[in-house]
């Protein structure tokens, strides 16, 4: 075999191990077709570490020393493209779910509680709460918060300082940009208004999920998309155990739940859907509360 052939060989022995470490901890369906996009995505990882090939690489990540790399794989793997006010039905959806009686809930001091699971660089949980206190101003005094997670450190940290360039908040609607945002040469920063409403995690949506109470509305956009049909299945009942009675799950505009009422939920508009109180399906809640959103 011809040192050609060789490195071919390994390369795919590498591209096999990383591909099935992704699809078995973090749901990404990796296809075969990928593999130059992970090589190329990887290679720095390789400078970063000062290995030689991707065989290392796969053994490191692999292994039981490679915890810390594999938070770095994903987030060098993942695409975290987003926008603020994406897919604006989806806010129209929920002002007309959440407005008529959000009034009386604060009055109430009832809980409000929103989870954007995959917030990517944080524009969709600054884009609800901008939408929701824009239209309802006494929510920033009620019991009132949004739990804003993602796989990937990096852009958890990104969306947690909230600045962004100038042509990033051009989606947002001007009255917004002047009641939430400062402006300084070169960019804007979401202000405390906002920041203080939203508590932004890392967190695995294969893993373990440490909330103790369930949310008015669940936002999964765009992510279910890396997921296979196995691993999608397995989420749908764990976000309607996470909805209270009525809530709202919206998805990305390429995804969607092939049998809703087999999960628990029926469709209310396009990727939107709703609990449906009359499901079979049991509502139980997860222990823990350690993300701060009891």
């Amino acid at each position: 075999m011809d040192a050609e052939q060789s490195y071919a060989d390994l390369e795919q022995r590498a591209f096999d191990a990383i591909a099935e470490l992704a699809r078995r901890e973090f749901g990404l369906n990796i296809a075969p077709e990928k593999m130059k996009m992970v090589q190329s995505r990887l290679r720095h990882r390789l400078n970063e570490l000062n290995l030689t090939d991707f065989n290392a690489y796969s053994d490191l990540v692999c292994s039981a020393h490679g915890a810390d790399e594999k938070r770095c794989m994903i987030s060098a793997l993942t695409t975290n493209v987003s926008h603020f006010f994406r897919e604006p039905h989806h806010f129209e959806m929920l002002s007309a779910h959440m407005l008529p009686n959000l009034k009386s809930r604060i009055a109430a001091k009832d809980r409000i509680r929103i989870w954007s699971a995959g917030c990517s660089n944080g524009q969709e949980p600054y884009s609800i709460a901008m939408h929701l206190i824009g239209h309802e101003p006494t929510l920033r005094d009620s019991d009132f918060k949004i739990l804003a997670t993602d796989v990937d450190p990096k852009v958890v940290t990104f969306a947690r300082d909230g600045v962004y360039e100038t042509r990033v908040v051009s989606g947002i609607p001007s009255s917004l940009q002047k009641q939430f945002l400062q402006a300084d040469e070169t960019s804007w920063r979401v202000n405390d208004t906002i920041r203080d409403q939203i508590s932004f995690r890392e967190l695995n949506l294969l893993a373990q999920w440490p909330m103790q109470h369930q949310f008015d509305a669940i936002f999964c956009r765009n992510v279910v998309i890396y997921f296979d049909v196995e691993t999608q299945e397995e989420l749908w009942p764990r976000f309607h155990q996470m909805l209270k009675p009525g809530g709202l799950l919206f998805l990305g505009h390429s995804e969607r739940i092939a049998t809703p009422a087999k999960f628990g939920f029926k469709t209310i508009g396009t990727t939107a859907y709703q609990k449906d109180d009359g499901s079979k399906q049991q509502s139980s809640i997860v222990s823990g509360g350690i993300y701060g959103t009891s």
